[in-house]
């Protein structure tokens, strides 16, 4: 039996031009041989596997090859390239720093420095994983590194370039290797295929390039083990089954369940990927990234962004036609608030199986916001009119002004449900916060007779539902709720204040609010001029508590009194009433006037008054 050699060793480039992905590090050292100006120290830094080591090895190949060719590569055949390649050169020290990371160790380095070589021009010394020298290693390379001998050449290699200490930077060259592109690595691996007869096909090497992020030698030791469990087929599903990845196939099939607003389907096709062992974080992460490049390939301009096949590209492509960027945009909102609560979550996956549900409903939830778009335009128009208060003085007395759309609050308990009456996605309630705050009354005297209790007019914002921030992508432009103002200046007494006072404060004790409860009880409030409420207190913390609640508590008085020029205003003022804390001398001097004795007493024992 033959012994096998990995991808990795077995196809390791020789020569500058094989390395891959790499051409902006290996034009620069190519061009530095042939122009005679070789540095005297480098250092190659990257993540792994993209040829920091290789890049050393060759360029130490080739500085003391005896005759280099016109394009600065190295021959090969020369006395100084076999024994380079024959691993037996005397003139090219290769240390493992991970090791060999002690200042003996260094001081041993340099002392083999001292000695000039025998046959070659240069002697090299490359200098692997270098960050992990220790402090004392490094101090004593400095040195050395900064003044060596004209025939010394340092290459250092790192992946954690940050760990090394600004002095050695300073003295080297620093030469930055990127992450080798996708297709770069699926055509290395598509010439290894050829070169070792094994049958593939390009979606599944593109995939492998995928999963390596960047790294070919992780790349290379991928498809070895593909190759061994394919029996020489390196075939898309092999790839997706051996790797444990979820293919493309899953992701297309559950877009289409979302566009199709199938939510049997969507969530069935989840279940079966939770049975492939995958996790939901990981699959609403797919998805994200899928939706992502359905985006990108909505523009010409965009597409060079897909880093997939062919194959794969053209499946992108078709259903990409079948989506729209609003829908696109606002699933891509709803995976990553997913993607952020998932570990919070107590029941993840139905944290997943709801993000789906509301995706599924994105395009129910945009028909509704077209279908009420001239109804809001409509009623935008007739809101401005009626909250003019110039165009309220020119309407005749005789002409009743009537809403567009209001709800009697005196008969909201009896009326249906306005979720049943718009659709299933309507969010509206009457007790919605929000309305409460802006909540201003019809006046009197331009109400219509039929209307006996102030009515609010329904936005149309409570129409369209919130999917996750959905709004982002509808087609009309959210507005406020609207409400007509009132003008009545009913007179009171301060007894009806102070009853009214009393009895919201009670409510927000029950709701749990028991600072402003003890905020509005602790004084009783002072009815003043122009329907004035002066309430005191005494400091700034109670201020923020009553502006908190100010709007609220305003329009609750304001409806009930029948006076909107109610207004409510702070006085600061001081407790004078209150205990302040006594020092021991303070205590002290009182007893003594109480007891005068207490002084002898204390002089006689030596006592002290720190008590």
């Amino acid at each position: 039996m033959d012994h096998f050699i990995v991808s990795a060793r077995k196809y390791r480039p020789a020569t500058f031009d094989t390395v891959v992905g790499q051409q902006h590090i290996t034009g620069t050292l190519k061009n530095a041989i042939k122009n005679n100006q070789l540095a005297q120290a480098f250092l190659f830094c990257g993540p792994r596997g993209v040829g920091k080591t290789t890049c050393a090895r060759i360029l130490a190949k080739t500085i003391n090859c005896q005759n280099t060719s016109s394009e600065s590569e190295a021959c090969g055949v020369c006395p100084s390239c076999t024994s380079f390649q024959n691993g037996n050169s005397f003139n090219v020290h290769e240390l493992d720093a991970a090791s060999n990371n002690s200042v003996d160790d260094i001081r041993s380095l340099i002392e083999q420095v001292r000695i000039p070589p025998q046959v070659d021009k240069y002697k090299i010394y490359i200098v692997d994983e270098v960050h992990m020298l220790s402090q004392a290693a490094f101090n004593a390379f400095l040195k050395t590194l900064e003044e060596p001998p004209s025939y010394a050449i340092f290459i250092l290699a790192t992946t954690e370039k940050h760990k090394i200490l600004p002095t050695i930077l300073s003295r080297c060259q620093i030469f930055d290797f990127n992450r080798i592109r996708v297709d770069d690595i699926a055509d290395h691996l598509t010439i290894i295929a050829k070169k070792e007869g094994i049958d593939f096909d390009r979606d599944g090497l593109h995939l492998i390039a995928q999963k390596a992020d960047g790294g070919l030698r992780d790349a290379l030791s991928m498809f070895d083990q593909i190759v061994s469990f394919s029996n020489k087929n390196v075939s898309y599903k092999a790839v997706a089954h051996n790797l444990n990845i979820l293919d493309h196939d899953f992701y297309f099939k559950i877009t289409e369940a979302l566009l199709a607003e199938d939510i049997a389907q969507a969530l069935l096709i989840f279940d079966k990927i939770l049975e492939h062992g995958f996790d939901g974080n990981h699959f609403i992460i797919g998805l994200a990234s899928h939706l992502r490049d359905l985006l990108v390939c909505k523009d010409e301009i965009t597409l060079a962004l897909l880093e997939v096949s062919d194959g794969i590209r053209l499946k992108y492509q078709q259903q990409s036609q079948e989506t729209t960027t609003s829908f696109l945009l606002s699933a891509l909102n709803i995976a990553n608030q997913c993607d952020l609560n998932y570990k919070a979550s107590k029941n993840q996956r139905l944290q997943v199986e709801l993000s789906l549900i509301k995706m599924c409903h994105i395009s129910a939830a945009f028909n509704l916001s077209v279908l009420q778009a001239p109804v809001v335009l409509e009623k935008k128009n007739t809101e401005q009119s009626l909250v003019n208060p110039s165009t309220l003085a020119k309407r005749k007395r005789s002409e009743p002004i009537q809403p567009p759309l209001s709800i009697d609050i005196a008969e909201q308990q009896n009326e249906p449900p306005v979720q049943e009456t718009l659709g299933p996605m309507a969010k509206y309630s009457p007790d919605d916060e929000a309305l409460k705050t802006a909540e201003i009354l019809i006046d009197k005297q331009h109400k219509p007779t039929n209307i006996k209790k102030p009515s609010l007019i329904i936005g149309a914002t409570n129409l369209i539902p919130n999917l996750n921030t959905l709004a982002t992508a509808t087609l009309v432009e959210e507005q406020e709720p609207s409400y007509i103002i009132g003008t009545s200046q009913q007179p009171f007494t301060t007894d009806d204040l102070i009853k009214l006072w009393t009895n919201y404060a009670n409510r927000k004790k029950l709701e749990g609010k028991i600072n402003l409860f003890t905020l509005m009880t602790s004084r009783p409030p002072v009815l003043l001029d122009n329907a004035q409420i002066e309430l005191c207190i005494e400091n700034s913390i109670q201020e923020a508590q009553l502006l908190d609640e100010k709007i609220d508590l305003l329009n609750f008085l304001r409806t009930t009194l029948q006076n909107f020029n109610i207004d409510i205003v702070t006085k600061l003022v001081e407790d004078t009433h209150k205990k302040r804390l006594y020092t021991s001398t303070e205590k002290y001097q009182y007893m003594t006037k109480k007891n005068p004795k207490l002084e002898a007493f204390k002089q006689r024992f030596n006592l002290g008054i720190d008590f």
